[in-house]
């Protein structure tokens, strides 16, 4: 942890609950550049040289983390024939890590992560961004709820059997007759519905047709920073409405309009996070922050939050912008926790 953290930012980080909304981590552990359990090492592969990594558990530990959020992502390469196996196979990497160590521990409730918080131990909890792996069948949604599933972003930026994602967005298509029945199925499983990376018309047809709170998972507001994939005041007011949490990502194009290249190491930093914060809990309250980083997702670093192990520089920073202690802890965490108490329990 950074010295430069005040004594009270300090504690009051110690007893909060942090749950960082997204990351692209089992890919990298998939691919065998990331030993999660015992911390990066560069890869020997040349195929990888180069990489970086913001997360494994040495460094959770470090930031006094305790529920990240793991992402299953499946990759154009396995569409579709192999969708649902490579999401079982990521699922099956995320098993190993929680058998491979003590101090990592599986999570599907709100109730095991404020456990995993009085053990003073670490956590995942299992999403996957995009349903390609569903293939179409809200059976195999039911059999992922059974495996641990409980959080569930709808699309990428590509077209899918439920929605179309960003990079479609031209085309004015929201929720097929398939994500209909998806949200609806999501909600009475308890399965938290995500919406980064959808299509404008697909986050409306969610809002209209979800009981339950919803998320998007990493995700900037386009009144700071106009890009595609932030959130836009009208979607933001929905959101509110909704009860759901907007989570601020630190992916350095989303968050300052300057930077054009994923890795820009200079002009984006931890500063930019902040205004974004600060936008989207004046637009629509305090109670509607999260975080959702997205490491392991995009190259490069932000600076003053270079990885999991610098984010009590987070709590530090909102406390010096005035936000009150229990305010730091709803954008924390608490917030996101609060969603997945409504929704999975």
């Amino acid at each position: 942890m950074s010295q430069e953290i005040s004594k009270e930012a300090l504690e009051l980080h110690r007893q909060l609950i942090t749950i960082d909304g997204h990351c692209d981590t089992l890919l990298g552990i998939q691919r065998g550049y990331l030993d999660f359990i015992n911390g990066f090492t560069p890869p020997e592969d040349p195929r990888y040289k180069g990489v970086v990594s913001h997360i494994d558990l040495p460094r959770m530990k470090a930031g006094g983390a305790t529920t990240q959020v793991f992402a299953c992502f499946v990759e154009k390469q396995y569409l579709p024939s192999d969708a649902t196996n490579q999401a079982l196979r990521l699922f099956d990497y995320f098993y190993q890590q929680v058998e491979g160590s003590d101090d990592f521990v599986f999570v599907k409730s709100a109730a095991d992560i404020r456990a995993v918080k009085k053990a003073g131990k670490t956590s995942g909890f299992l999403s996957i961004e995009g349903v390609e792996s569903l293939e179409g069948d809200t059976a195999i949604l039911r059999n992922f709820y059974k495996l641990g599933l409980r959080q569930a972003g709808l699309t990428w930026n590509w077209r899918n059997q439920a929605a179309d994602g960003l990079g479609e967005a031209r085309t004015g298509g929201g929720l097929t007759e398939f994500g209909v029945e998806l949200v609806k199925e999501a909600n009475r499983l308890g399965v938290i519905l995500d919406v980064a990376h959808l299509a404008p018309a697909g986050i409306r047809d969610v809002f209209a047709f979800s009981e339950q709170p919803i998320l998007d998972s990493h995700c900037g507001a386009k009144g700071v920073t106009d890009h595609e994939r932030n959130l836009d005041d009208e979607q933001l007011d929905a959101l509110a409405k909704n009860g759901g949490v907007a989570c601020i990502t630190f992916v350095p194009p989303f968050i300052n309009g300057a930077v054009k290249e994923y890795n820009d190491r200079d002009t984006a930093s931890i500063e930019d996070v902040f205004k974004h914060i600060d936008y989207v809990a004046k637009r629509i309250g305090v109670d509607h922050v999260g975080i959702g980083s997205d490491f392991d997702g995009f190259d490069g670093y932000l600076r003053g939050i270079e990885d999991i192990s610098r984010i009590p520089n987070l709590t530090a920073g909102l406390l010096k912008r005035g936000y009150k202690p229990d305010e730091v802890t709803k954008i924390m965490g608490g917030n996101y926790l609060r969603v997945i108490e409504q929704v999975c329990g």
